[in-house]
């Protein structure tokens, strides 16, 4: 069963992925580096953000589901190792 905010984070990656061919462009085109830095901060928020979001569904989906079949402490290992990532 797919997570519940799985289209949204297709949604945003797919934005994403047109928001760095932009980059490309830009790069391509000689544009400022200011003008490319500012593009650059924006995806990585971007992306920043979608991991928020896959954590947050984690937390709702796979961390209730665990705890329900009685695996809480294995499946709390796996986000904690996720967030270790991310931070």
């Amino acid at each position: 069963m797919p997570h519940a905010q799985q289209q949204q984070v297709l949604n945003r990656l797919a934005r994403i992925k047109g928001h760095i061919e932009g980059i490309q462009g830009m790069i391509e085109a000689d544009r400022s580096c200011p003008d490319v830095v500012l593009q650059l901060v924006a995806v990585r928020s971007a992306l920043n953000k979608v991991a928020q979001i896959v954590l947050l569904d984690h937390i709702e989906h796979c961390l209730i589901e665990a705890t329900e079949m009685g695996e809480f402490e294995g499946e709390l290992k796996n986000f904690e190792k996720a967030l270790d990532l991310l931070i």
